[in-house]
């Protein structure tokens, strides 16, 4: 049995050789690991960038972390160096200096200053203390736990600043060709609701670019793991910059769409002056030839399109092309709708004439009929023509007396035609 010591029984020459040789290999690792962090870039960034928010705190426990690292990775390699130096004094090593191997390796006898101890893990060890009295595996425990914590830290902030800074950059770089496309046709704070929010959008990526660059932990989402930076300002933006970029082009189609809209506009408020112009025409007409007591008025031009109408051309001229595209969808619903009514009045005013037409056309075509059947020369249907014609080629006309007249005229051509005997068939051969 191995004889026993504070730290436990001595360990043997064998065990020794194998806990050097794995303390080297831990002892090569952890160089490494804090090498490499030394040169992560995100804690170079960290060191020289002026933080603020989470990230200055987070920032000073890590940094302290990182100092507690090297000063007990120095207390680390101090023993090993120590305990490497007993072991090579001779092949077969004493009594003693087994036990001080022993000591070295598994006992508590690395010190450590107090002072150099971070605070969140002084909590875990009691007061401050001056010294403070390890093991090799207690300065390992201690170590990776700083390590993983420093790294959390570095890491976090170089996986932000990868990914929000460029980004919004070119969010924002987008943002001012989409502000220029905008002023060109008018969109600008104070005159159209998408300027104002344009020049928000640009001072809100501002401020997040700022942000994400001093206080970048500030964006980091450690949970659900692997954490992740939070890109949902960011996001929001870029969608905001959609809708303001949607409502641009739908203004800039207005530009280049203007003049054929304002062109068509003209061709059918013009179109619907001429139609009441005829209308008004047709009406006087009408009063004059027909005996009529219903003839509907007509209305004069819309002079509120003609005013809109010149309106749009002044925002045209003056490229408010903001103010132009509602405008002109009104006025072509509008405008549509007065051609319709000028057309509608049109009918409505030249209807007794259209009666008129009618009662001489078939007046007309009966007396081709009589004609026809060899009744030319009887005196009713003379008299009866002769009355309906004096009836409605008179003026003014009473169409309800000239009506009655015309279906008097057809009765007596049906009356008389049926009286009249068959003639037989001629024999043509």
């Amino acid at each position: 049995m191995a004889v026993a010591g504070p730290s436990g029984p001595v360990m043997g020459r064998e065990d020794v050789d194998r806990a050097l040789a794995r303390l080297a290999t831990e002892h090569e690792a952890i160089e490494s690991s804090l090498l490499s962090l030394q040169d992560h870039s995100g804690r170079r960034l960290l060191e020289g960038a002026e933080l603020t928010g989470v990230t200055k705190e987070r920032w000073a426990e890590t940094d302290a972390a990182i100092t507690a690292l090297w000063t007990h990775f120095e207390a680390y390699t101090d023993a090993l160096t120590t305990a490497r130096e007993i072991r090579s004094r001779r092949r077969w090593p004493t009594q003693t200096e087994l036990r001080r191997l022993t000591e070295l390796l598994q006992g508590d006898g690395i010190s450590v200053t107090g002072a150099a101890v971070p605070d969140a893990a002084r909590s875990l060890t009691g007061p401050a203390r001056l010294t403070e009295q390890l093991s090799l595996e207690q300065l390992l425990a201690r170590m990776n736990g700083w390590y993983d914590q420093a790294m959390e830290t570095v890491a976090a902030a170089d996986s932000v600043w990868s990914a929000l800074p460029a980004r919004i950059d070119l969010l924002a770089a987008e943002t001012q060709r989409v502000r220029s496309l905008a002023h060109s046709v008018g969109v600008r704070p104070g005159a159209h609701p998408s300027g104002d929010d344009l020049e928000g959008l640009v001072a809100d990526l501002k401020e997040l670019r700022a942000q994400s660059v001093s206080d970048p932990l500030a964006f980091w989402r450690a949970r659900p793991t692997p954490g992740r930076p939070d890109t949902s300002r960011y996001e929001q933006a870029g969608r905001q910059l959609d809708d303001i970029r949607r409502e641009v082009e739908a203004v800039l189609h207005v530009r280049e769409d203007a003049e054929h809209r304002l062109g068509r506009l003209r061709d059918v408020l013009s179109r619907a002056d001429r139609t009441l112009t005829e209308a008004r025409s047709a009406r006087v007409e009408v009063l004059s030839k027909i005996l009529a007591s219903d003839v509907p008025a007509v209305s004069g031009p819309a002079s509120v399109l003609h005013e809109q109408l010149a309106a749009a051309e002044e925002f045209t001229r003056s490229a408010q092309w903001h103010r132009l595209s509602p405008l002109l969808d009104s006025l072509e619903g509008h405008a549509d709708d007065e051609l319709l009514r000028a057309r509608e009045s049109l009918t409505a005013v030249t209807a007794p004439l259209a009666v008129r037409a009618e009662l001489r056309g078939r007046l007309d075509a009966y007396r081709a009929k009589v004609a026809r059947l060899g009744m030319a020369e009887d005196p009713l249907l003379i008299e009866r023509y002769d009355q309906a014609r004096r009836l409605l080629w008179s003026a003014p006309c009473d169409l309800a007396a000239a009506e009655r007249t015309v279906r008097r005229y057809q009765q007596a051509v049906a009356e008389i035609g049926g009286q009249r005997p068959q003639s037989p068939p001629q024999d043509r051969r």
